[in-house]
């Protein structure tokens, strides 16, 4: 079957090392459903699995891809969720200590069919397209969570968005301004900002530039390159929530500020398989919509992997078949 994959870890020069080629068809244990994949979208994960972050060599060929939209064998649409437990396991998916990701130890979702868990499917809204719903398992995961769940922050209050373009920026400030916030983002040129007052940003700024006031919260996925102006444009009390680094550890986690003014920083990874319920009814029954900036057959996954590595994005990357 056609599938994108990685063949090796390429550290310095991940696009070195994907392949679009053909692949094994998946084998269907029990407790599993084969998925015919018709939408697939790219997260910055994958091309952490092309550097070999995260995976063994020895694991290598892997095909890439964490989340997917599809039909199953009967018919049926749906939604892949990306978070595989180990067994047994009850509660919050992301506090398992021996969870997996789709690319990490089970092969990914770029092919024509993926086998995933039969808890992995979730039914697709049908007023959500096949490549909108194909967004939705990560970056938009992940964005929901950081804000429903993790924040505490209040309709009417401000939050900062460190970052315009990319999917999980894009994801949170949509839903912000569905959530009723006053949503402010942070952009590096003209055209990601303006990306960002179309998809509802009330204010936009340049990169690390001073804002008019401090903000209720700041939702942060790029590390070092944002975290002190992150600290800096918080109000006492404030939260920041970050789920990632995309540019590395901070310099200073800025500590003094931190508990002198009682901010309170936290953590936030993907998202468990009833948010991704809840994801899915909001966008069904408010019309959310996912910003998609590039949408590509599966066979043309370089030119959208090269524009993820670029940083021109303008939302999520969707790769179809």
């Amino acid at each position: 079957m056609l599938a994108v994959y990685a063949d090796r870890p390429s550290p310095d020069a991940p696009l070195d090392a994907l392949v679009v080629g053909d692949r094994p068809e998946p084998e269907l244990p029990d407790g599993h459903v084969a998925v015919t994949v018709r939408a697939a979208s790219i997260n910055m994960h994958d091309l952490w699995t092309l550097r070999g972050v995260g995976i063994k060599p020895e694991q290598f060929p892997m095909t890439l891809g964490m989340d997917a939209a599809g039909t199953l064998d009967d018919g049926t649409e749906v939604v892949v969720y990306p978070v595989v437990t180990s067994p047994g396991w009850a509660g919050d998916e992301t506090l398992d200590p021996r969870r997996g990701l789709f690319t990490e130890g089970y092969q990914g979702t770029f092919a024509e069919r993926v086998v995933v868990p039969e808890r992995n499917v979730l039914p697709k809204p049908t007023s959500l397209s096949l490549t909108e719903a194909a967004c939705l398992g990560t970056a938009w995961l992940t964005a929901y969570r950081m804000i429903f769940t993790k924040s505490g922050l209040r309709a009417g209050q401000t939050m900062l968005v460190q970052g315009a373009s990319g999917g999980v920026a894009t994801a949170l400030t949509t839903l912000g301004r569905a959530a009723g916030l006053r949503v402010w983002v942070t952009g590096s040129s003209d055209e990601k900002r303006s990306l960002a007052t179309d998809l509802g940003a009330h204010e936009t700024f340049e990169s690390g530039a001073r804002l008019p006031e401090k903000v209720d919260g700041v939702f942060d996925s790029v590390g070092r390159a944002t975290w002190s102006h992150s600290i800096k444009s918080l109000k006492p009390g404030g939260v920041l929530v970050t789920c990632g680094a995309t540019t590395g550890e901070p310099d200073s986690a800025e500590l003094t500020r931190i508990f002198f003014q009682q901010m309170r920083v936290i953590g936030s990874t993907m998202g468990t398989r009833a948010e991704l319920e809840d994801l899915l009814r909001l966008c069904d029954v408010a019309g959310v919509r996912p910003r998609i900036g590039h949408e590509l057959a599966m066979e043309q996954a370089r030119e959208g992997f090269q524009a993820m590595l670029d940083g021109e994005t303008a939302g999520k990357i969707v790769l179809t078949r």
